[in-house]
C-alpha cells in the first residue's frame, strides 16, 4: 500500500476492543514516527502510555478537572477506559532563538498523526482525542507535565471491531484548498 492509499483509507475508530499493541510493539512505531518534520531537531514531544490503572487515574483527573461528582463524575471517568490504551501526546516546548512554540507543537502533533497512520496499518484501531480539560491543572498533574509541557490529547487505541467499520471520512474537494497566489 502507498503511503497515499494509508492515508487515503486511515478512519478514526471510536470503539475499539479490548486487545491493544505492546510496548515492544510500539517502539518501532514510535521510531519511524520520530521522523517528521521537525526544525531544529529540537524532538519537542513526548508520548506516555496509560493503560489499567493509568486509565483510572486519568478519569478522576478529568471528572476533578470539572467538578463533577456523582453520576455525571462517574460518566467523565470512564471516558478514558473507551480503550485499552492511551497514548498522551504532549509538546515539549524548548528554548530556541529560531523554533517558536507554535513549531514545536506542529511538529508533536505531527509525530501523533503520523503514530495514528502507522498504528492503523498495523491493525490497531485509533482515534485521536482532545480538548479543553488538556489545559487542566489536575489533567497536566495526573500526567507529570514540567512546567515547559503541554498536554495535546490522547491516540485511544485498541483492536479494531468485527462489526461494520465507522463510516469513512468524506474527502475534500482538493482545488477548494489549494489555491494560487494573487
Amino acid at each position: 500500500m502507498s503511503a497515499r492509499d494509508a492515508v487515503l483509507n486511515r478512519q478514526s475508530f471510536p470503539r475499539v476492543t479490548s486487545s491493544a499493541p505492546t510496548r515492544a510493539e510500539l517502539l518501532p512505531l514510535v521510531e519511524a514516527a520520530a521522523t517528521v518534520a521537525d526544525h531544529g531537531r529540537l524532538h519537542p514531544w513526548r508520548l506516555i502510555e496509560l493503560r489499567g490503572a493509568d486509565r483510572e487515574r486519568l478519569g478522576t483527573a478529568l471528572a476533578e478537572a470539572r467538578s463533577l461528582t456523582g453520576s455525571a463524575a462517574e460518566a467523565q471517568a470512564a471516558k478514558p477506559l473507551r480503550a485499552p490504551l492511551l497514548i498522551a501526546v504532549v509538546a515539549v516546548h524548548q528554548q530556541s532563538f529560531k523554533v517558536a512554540e507554535w513549531e514545536q507543537d506542529a511538529a508533536a502533533a505531527g509525530v501523533a498523526h503520523t503514530l495514528s497512520l502507522l498504528l492503523d496499518e498495523a491493525g490497531w484501531g485509533v482515534i485521536w482525542r482532545t480538548g479543553p480539560l488538556t489545559r487542566e491543572g489536575s489533567v497536566h498533574g495526573m500526567h507529570g507535565l514540567a512546567a515547559n509541557e503541554k498536554l495535546l490529547g490522547w491516540l485511544y487505541v485498541g483492536g479494531k471491531p468485527d462489526a461494520e467499520p465507522p463510516a469513512r471520512t468524506t474527502h475534500v474537494d482538493p482545488a477548494e484548498f489549494l489555491t494560487a497566489l494573487g
